[in-house]
């Protein structure tokens, strides 16, 4: 089977479970921008010194194909989303990673002034990942005032990977 399938041509995309929304549709956003997230946080491991981290990206990238799985079923499809054995986002995915920013916090990372990303190039990847983590926060935001977020969990999740982006960057310099 090709990539092209052309089901897209008129503007369109297959959520989970195959409802058609527009590509454009806040849900398609949402986990869009978790899309080039995940690509960012693969830069950042990409140009990780060794032992510098490189498996807690892994593991965050692991962790937002969870978000995007779920964020790319509709409320109607989420028990069958569950039936098939799929995780949804729990308070355990963001307590692993309060431990990480606890961990990061005790060796004195510098926590002071603003962000000027370009420290070097491993801690610009880890600046963009942070960036493009809080417009995904805000995606999913316009997706729960719409009513259309069942799992507020996700939101805690991003507000705290874009904070363990920004010490790691910081960490990075």
């Amino acid at each position: 089977m090709s990539i092209v399938t052309k089901t897209g041509d008129d503007g369109s995309t297959a959520l989970m479970y195959g409802r058609r929304v527009s590509k454009c549709h806040p849900r398609v956003e949402a986990y869009g921008a978790l899309d080039e997230l995940n690509a960012a946080l693969g830069l950042a491991r990409a140009t990780s010194p060794a032992g510098n981290y490189a498996e807690r990206l892994l593991a965050i990238q692991n962790d937002l194909v969870i978000v995007m799985g779920e964020l790319a079923t509709t409320s109607e499809d989420l028990p069958r989303y569950q039936k098939d054995g799929y995780s949804f986002v729990t308070n355990e995915l963001t307590a692993k990673l309060d431990v990480w920013v606890k961990e990061i916090e005790s060796a004195k990372a510098n926590k002071k002034g603003w962000a000027m990303p370009g420290g070097n190039l491993h801690a610009a990847h880890l600046d963009l990942a942070r960036t493009v983590c809080r417009r995904a926060e805000r995606n999913v935001c316009r997706l729960q005032e719409s009513n259309e977020l069942r799992n507020p969990e996700i939101i805690v999740f991003l507000n705290r990977l874009s904070d363990l982006m920004w010490l790691l960057a910081r960490c990075a310099e």
